[in-house]
C-alpha cells in the first residue's frame, strides 16, 4: 500500500492508539520514522521503540507509548509541513512550541533534530511536526 504522507500516517496512528489507551502501536518502518521515534524517546514522549524485521523484507516500527496517571504524555502531535505545502524556517525563525514546553521536529541538512538543537547549531530546515 502506497501512502502519500507516511509521517502524517505515523502521527495519526499514535494519536488513535493514545485515544484508545493502547500500550503499543505498530506501523511500517523507515529510517526517517525511526529518527522521529528516537527524538520522541530522548525527549521523554514515548518509553521505547523497536524496529522488527517482518516478512518480505518489510520491517515494522513498534512504539511503546507513555502515560502519566492514566493520561497520555503526548497531549498534542501535529503535522506542520505537509506534502502539498512544505514549511521551511531559518534557525532564528524556528517556532517555540508552548513557550518552550513542547518541541518541533526539524529536518535539517545536519539530520533530523529538535528545534532547540537546530537553534544551538544555527541551522534551519523543514519543520516536520510539533509535539507537546
Amino acid at each position: 500500500m502506497s501512502l502519500s504522507d507516511p509521517i502524517g500516517d505515523m502521527i495519526a496512528r499514535v494519536k488513535n492508539a493514545q485515544e484508545r489507551n493502547h500500550k503499543k502501536v505498530e506501523l511500517p518502518s523507515s529510517n526517517f520514522k525511526a529518527k522521529i521515534a528516537n527524538i520522541l524517546k530522548n525527549e521523554g514522549f514515548i518509553k521505547d521503540f523497536k524496529i522488527n524485521s517482518g516478512e518480505n523484507n518489510k520491517s515494522t516500527l513498534s512504539l511503546e507509548l507513555k502515560y502519566h496517571s492514566g493520561n497520555p504524555v503526548i497531549s498534542a502531535f501535529e503535522r506542520i509541513s505537509k506534502p502539498g505545502r512544505r514549511i521551511f524556517s531559518s534557525a532564528e525563525g524556528l517556532p517555540k512550541i508552548n513557550n518552550g514546553l513542547g518541541i518541533a521536529i526539524v529536518s535539517t541538512p545536519k539530520g533530523v533534530m529538535t528545534d532547540i538543537d537546530a537553534r544551538k547549531q544555527k541551522v534551519g530546515g523543514e519543520i516536520i511536526c510539533k509535539v507537546f
